[in-house]
């Protein structure tokens, strides 16, 4: 295996300055680790291991992620941009989550048997696919990675982590700590470099018989046309959204906890987020208020360097997402939609890019900006006069992520809930449920699978049928 010569050079969305250089995993070297991975699999060092015994490794991971919580805290705020107190309460906690909860469920797994003749036994179980791979995206650096490699390597796979370009440090950490657990050498794996070499090369690697993706829908049609002209591997894709946010006539008998939903559904990790509300629909009674109240709201969020607890909206990444934010906020205005607040660069920290929170209304219907994913702190109100109104305007992007509904009437509720295609509804809350909750999108939005919950089993492991005929 020859070392590949490229770096990744790592900068602070912040400030621009320079945190590390990590070599770039050539494709030579991917396929060294996958044939690799595949002997470590056979060993059965992991793999057959009983399945107390990978759960136990895993709370033990569990428990140096909580020992090393701001460590990994810190990394992902620096590397992301992301404000440190959101990755303090939110992010890392849900990670440690993610590893216990699936470590605690591995053996809560049953298989099934058929129904058959008295000389016959028939019978499912699942089993390991062997070597599987995950790509992670940039905004949850440790968040996604832990959604992936708890029932990836609780099932019993050998799992190769390739994280997002400009943000692998919390990824490379969570390798050294899942060694000191005592996970196995080999059995987990992070591979940093670019999309375009390491991760295609992953996605087309023979030896891989899984692959997950969260990121874009450019980027996942790659990835399941390289899983297609080559061995046929399993493929799940997490990719954007353009969630809806339906506030129907009585939605402001939630009083603050409406706004304040509205609020972080729009602009958490600064609306570089797949599940972002970013399209507000309002009854056309409350539509003046609600824009007063929202705007009001979204002007008062801190803007500020992700390192001070008080920050509450960070940089975007870098300066080629600002750059189409700003873009894509001047297009909406030349197409004549009204700023509500927001849609100019605040200047925070010299070298890093920070876009107040932006609202835009008045919007006309074939604004490219309602059906785009912005992936930045900018969000639309459009207005509607009834229920079938709201979920056709709900429908009317490609994407299929998930949405909010705002009602106290059970009716209207159920109606708008089920009237929407998407994957997952919340209603009287902005959310993505807990762990115990499937997440995955329809339509452009998802493609073979679900994280989370016991469904995520599902995509790491495959179904053995197996008939015992007595003589």
């Amino acid at each position: 295996m020859m070392p590949t010569t490229d770096t990744l050079v790592i900068r602070n969305p912040a400030d621009g300055a320079e945190l590390a250089r990590i070599p770039v995993t050539a494709a030579s070297e991917v396929a060294w680790h996958t044939a690799d991975a595949l002997e470590v699999h056979r060993s059965g060092v992991w793999s057959s291991a009983p399945p107390r015994a990978r759960a136990a490794a895993l709370l033990r991971l569990a428990d140096l992620m909580q020992r090393d919580a701001e460590t990994l805290a810190r990394l992902d705020s620096e590397d992301a941009g992301k404000p440190i107190t959101e990755c303090r309460e939110n992010d890392v906690p849900g990670a440690i989550e993610s590893i216990r909860w699936f470590a605690e469920a591995l053996d809560k797994q049953y298989g099934r048997v058929s129904t058959t003749s008295s000389d016959v036994l028939a019978f499912t179980e699942r089993e390991p696919f062997g070597v599987v791979a995950a790509i992670l995206p940039w905004n949850y650096p440790l968040a996604m990675a832990c959604w992936k490699l708890g029932p990836a390597l609780a099932v019993g796979n050998a799992l190769i982590l390739k994280p997002a370009d400009a943000t692998p440090r919390s990824t490379l950490h969570l390798a050294a700590l899942a060694e000191e657990a005592g996970i196995p050498p080999g059995v987990l794996r992070v591979l940093p470099g670019t999309g375009a070499e390491t991760g295609a090369a992953l996605a087309a690697d023979p030896i891989v018989e899984a692959i997950s993706f969260t990121g874009s829908t450019t980027t996942g049609r790659k990835i399941l046309t390289a899983a297609a002209a080559t061995n046929l591997k399993r493929v799940s894709l997490e990719l954007g959204g353009k969630s809806p946010q339906v506030l129907m006539a009585d939605a402001l008998a939630f009083g603050d906890h409406l706004i304040d939903g509205l609020i972080e559904a729009a602009f958490l990790t600064a609306g570089q987020n797949c599940t972002a509300g970013s399209r507000i629909l309002v009854h056309e009674s409350i539509h003046d208020e609600i824009v007063d109240r929202l705007s009001r709201a979204a002007a008062e969020l801190t803007v500020g360097d992700p390192s001070d607890a008080a920050t509450q909206i960070g940089p975007v990444i870098d300066a080629v997402a600002a750059d189409r934010i700003l873009g894509a906020i001047d297009t909406a205005v030349a197409d004549g939609a009204r700023i509500a607040t927001g849609g100019v660069e605040v200047p925070v920290v010299q070298g890093g890019r920070y876009i107040a929170p932006t609202v835009l209304t008045e919007l006309p219907a074939n604004a490219e900006v309602l059906r785009t994913e912005i992936f930045g702190p900018v969000v639309t109100v459009q207005r509607f006069g009834t229920r079938d109104e709201a979920i056709a305007l709900a429908n009317a992007v490609d994407y299929g992520l998930a949405a909010s509904v705002w009602t106290k009437d059970i009716d209207d509720a159920l109606a708008v809930a089920r009237g929407i295609r998407a994957g997952l509804v919340s209603v009287g809350t902005y959310s993505e449920g807990d762990m115990t909750v499937p997440f995955g999108g329809w339509r452009q939005s998802g493609f073979g699978g679900a994280e989370k919950s016991l469904q995520a089993f599902a995509q790491w492991s495959r179904e053995k049928a197996i008939w015992v005929q007595s003589a």
